[in-house]
């Protein structure tokens, strides 16, 4: 058991559970607006996740002058290089697999591309926003492959699902600024809470989770109970106790790994 909780916090740090996780949620939006994804298209996806989150971590690492107080961060610094010529391999691998996806998929990723790398320019300008930009961005990417080829009317029971899963997206980083408001403090990177402090944050994750409780409310009302719904619900669940039960979670990043975790669920309805 010890070497799978090793294991999966090497995944972790590698960011590749969120590489699942966003592949696991394109696939649930294709399901939603009745789309079939081809392989070629999760790939990229999968990789371009990766490479955004790896050069983020890379960079972050860079500007860091002294031993980096979070694991992830540190294992960067030591893996610097060994990071560098896979995140090389990773960009060629992606830029060869763009040349087989559809026109339309292409189009918007390449509007999105540029949102990335606006992103990167002016990161740490944004400051309290900046985990709100990271959770729009990381939604319109796992859109990208339903969206740009559906062929049913989007209304509102969509609307509200992408409103739900994006307010997951915000709660999920806001909550991490949280755990690593220190660390980030001591290595001067900006967050939500750094800003805005513990008490308005903690106010602020629990008025997220519950206004994501009221849409799914309101979509009950209006459309029906529904799986998608009923995910959605558990995902922002998962969330709400993970600060709930924050003290505990803090032990050996427990909440980070749970809360990767959450964007796993959605395999629920794939397979259902």
């Amino acid at each position: 058991m010890h070497k799978l909780t090793r294991l999966y916090q090497l995944i972790n740090i590698l960011s590749l559970d969120i590489v699942a996780g966003a592949v696991i949620s394109a696939l649930f939006f294709a399901k939603i607006f009745d789309v079939n994804v081809r392989v070629y298209g999760l790939i990229a996806l999968g990789l371009t996740v990766w490479i955004i989150y790896t050069v983020d971590h890379l960079r972050d690492a860079k500007k860091i002058r002294h031993p980096a107080s979070t694991k992830r961060h540190r294992f960067h610094q030591r893996n610097f290089t060994a990071l560098i010529f896979f995140l090389c391999l990773a960009m060629v691998i992606d830029a060869i697999t763009i040349f087989f996806i559809r026109q339309q998929v292409l189009q918007l990723g390449l509007i999105l591309l540029i949102g990335v790398i606006i992103y990167l320019v002016v990161q740490r300008s944004l400051r309290f926003l900046k985990e709100f930009v990271i959770a729009g961005l990381y939604t319109c990417g796992i859109l990208i492959l339903s969206l740009s080829l559906t062929s049913i009317e989007v209304s509102g029971p969509h609307y509200f699902h992408i409103l739900q899963f994006g307010l997951i997206a915000w709660i999920n980083l806001v909550l991490f600024s949280w755990f690593d408001q220190h660390y980030d403090q001591k290595d001067e990177q900006n967050s939500f809470v750094t800003v805005a402090g513990d008490r308005i944050t903690g106010f602020f994750l629990y008025g997220l989770c519950i206004f994501n409780y009221l849409l799914a409310v309101i979509h009950s009302m209006l459309w029906g109970f529904n799986i998608p719904v009923i995910i959605l619900l558990m995902m922002n669940t998962v969330l709400f106790l993970i600060f709930f039960f924050r003290e505990f979670l803090a032990q050996n990043d427990l909440y980070r790994l749970i809360g990767d975790a959450v964007f796993l669920l959605p395999i629920i309805f794939l397979i259902q």
